[in-house]
């Protein structure tokens, strides 16, 4: 893996970022009984064989550079991940990329996913301001008032309201954060 693509980590916490291995199948069975991360996936995660199919995807992201995501492990809490987090890139040298998050219930309201997403951010702005990237994208639906928070707290504003589009039934709202000096 190239310099840049290391993985992130947040310091001074108790937070690490790090690949997903084969190893957080359970984990991941877990945390996609939740009806809350099934929602919000655009990925759904039924069965054990779903469960292997999203670590292959989280894997094969990585590889290709078009998706970085990471297990967020809180080692106050444990060895076990407890949220993810994820930089979709739309093509190579685009100056956007979309960010993604989830959190499992065990571990909400701790301050876990801003956190995690401040440190996704600030890797991906250096680890991709050589290729023009600029200006990341949190999208949610509409009503996921927990989101507009979190995005609130990682210091992504609100930019627009989205139409309804598949998969998401609903009205979305884009939150953005820009590289410090960009367009």
């Amino acid at each position: 893996m190239t310099d840049h693509l290391r993985t992130p980590h947040v310091r001074d916490s108790s937070l690490v970022l790090r690949p997903w291995l084969p190893g957080d199948l359970e984990v991941v069975l877990d945390v996609y009984r939740d009806p809350a991360i099934r929602a919000g996936s655009r990925v759904p995660v039924t069965d054990e064989a779903a469960a292997v199919r999203w670590l292959r995807l989280q894997e094969e992201g990585r590889e290709s550079g078009l998706r970085h995501s990471f297990a967020v492990v809180d080692t106050a809490l444990g060895e076990l991940p407890v949220g993810n987090v994820a930089l979709v890139h739309p093509a190579p040298g685009s100056d956007s990329a979309e960010v993604g998050y989830w959190t499992a219930a065990r571990a909400r309201g701790r301050g876990i996913a801003p956190q995690a997403l401040g440190a996704l951010t600030a890797w991906a702005f250096a680890a991709f301001a050589g290729d023009g990237l600029v200006r990341l994208d949190l999208i949610h639906q509409v009503g996921n008032d927990a989101s507009c928070r979190v995005a609130d707290k990682a210091g992504y504003g609100f930019a627009e309201v989205l139409p309804a589009r598949p998969p998401w039934p609903l009205e979305g709202h884009r939150h953005e954060r820009r590289a410090a000096g960009g367009r």
